[in-house]
């Protein structure tokens, strides 16, 4: 029988609730269970971290880049792994590289690097974001208008065939340019579909849920608002309970009253989550970087194409949970959780990830009482020291 190890510390949320005094005990990358610093079993190996605090570590489901590299600039299995590694230094223990819209040539070997990324175990690396290119230009963003174009078989099939044999896969689409026909079949496959870059009105994105669509991308950006006679895009994520959506809370993409309205009105049982939308500047002192051939100014925690539109954040999880906590006032075991618990209900991954329950995969952050980071474990093992 595996002896477990004990990692204790002053405070341990579980995903649902606070453990006092207590430790984590954690073997063979999993979760073993939680006890009192009186209960650890005798013999148990131990590291002690006195005053702090352990969280379930944290799951972003749209990371574009870090650590200076963009997926999709580069593709490889190394490149993924400097991005999760990248972002496990403020936190985040899974996520998926995000492409944004581009080439089918560059999507064929974004997902083939997903495959080599899976079969190589990248630590942290969850699977694959596809944001595009079947978006509205309408709602295009910072993304490329020669790119974005209507949903193929081949596209359909590419999609379906990447989630079946190498896992997770989330898509973000527009009903612009996908048939109701086809969410239905990426749903049917296991890909996550998300509605973003759209200007649907509430009753088409009502549609789209029906067909299976159970998010929403970057709530408030680049979708169709929330109006006094057209709910639209906006309306219909806080008032379905189906849908799942993510908020990117850097204070720029979103006001924070706005930020508070949408917490409180969010119907249920979906929930929002947080996401950084990050790019390549993540652990970087970069200032400036091409996005498909077009130059992005990093300045003030914003990253900003020449005409003032926003092209992804510069902004790391630890600092979002930060923000939402300080600024826009959400209890801490709350602010934990839209970065941990709840982006793993979205992704249908709570069966192992997102808690610290028995039996789920050890991702947990260690941080300190003024909300530092401390140290990063991903599958149970220590990846990240302060």
């Amino acid at each position: 029988m595996t002896t477990s190890t004990a990692v204790s510390a002053a405070r341990i949320f579980d995903g649902t609730r606070w453990h006092d005094n207590s430790a984590l005990l954690i073997s063979g990358g999993r979760v073993d269970g939680i006890v009192g610093i009186t209960d650890i079993p005798a013999g148990s190996p131990r590291l002690d971290y006195d005053d702090q605090l352990i969280a379930p570590g944290f799951i972003d489901l749209q990371v574009n880049g870090g650590g200076g590299v963009r997926f999709g600039d580069e593709t490889s299995a190394e490149a993924i792994h400097a991005i999760t590694a990248a972002h496990a230094r403020f936190g985040t223990t899974k996520l998926p590289p995000t492409l944004i819209t581009d080439t089918p040539e560059v999507t064929a070997r974004a997902l083939e690097g997903g495959r080599q990324a899976r079969s190589r175990r990248i630590p942290g690396f969850l699977g694959l974001h596809l944001e595009g290119p079947h978006l509205s230009l309408e709602r295009k963003g910072a993304h490329n208008p020669s790119f974005i174009r209507p949903m193929t078989e081949e596209d359909l099939h590419a999609i379906c065939g990447y989630r079946r044999a190498s896992g997770f896969l989330l898509t973000t689409v527009a009903p612009e340019n996908v048939t109701t026909e086809q969410v239905s079949a990426l749903v049917e496959a296991g890909v996550v579909v998300s509605i973003g870059h759209s200007n649907a009105t509430a009753a088409t994105v009502s549609t789209y849920l029906d067909a299976g669509a159970s998010m929403v991308t970057h709530l408030f950006n680049a979708m169709s608002p929330l109006g006094n006679r057209e709910p639209g895009i906006v309306g219909a994520a806080l008032d379905d309970g189906r849908v799942y959506a993510g908020l990117i809370a850097d204070g720029i993409h979103v006001d924070p009253v706005t930020m508070k309205v949408a917490l409180r009105a969010k119907f249920s049982p979906g929930q929002i989550f947080l996401v950084t939308d990050a790019m390549q500047t993540i652990g970087t002192s970069l200032r400036e970087f091409e996005l498909n051939g077009r130059v992005i100014h990093r300045n003030a925690g914003s990253l900003k194409l020449a005409d003032g539109t926003l092209a992804g954040g510069d902004i790391d999880m630890l600092a979002s949970i930060r923000f939402v906590h300080t600024v826009v006032g959400v209890p801490l075991e709350s602010a934990l959780s839209l970065a941990s618990s709840i982006p793993a209900k979205a992704a249908g991954v709570d069966g192992h990830l997102g808690s610290l329950k028995p039996s789920y995969v050890a991702d947990f952050v260690v941080l300190s009482g003024e909300l530092d980071h401390v140290d990063t474990w991903i599958d149970g093992n220590r990846v990240v020291h302060a």
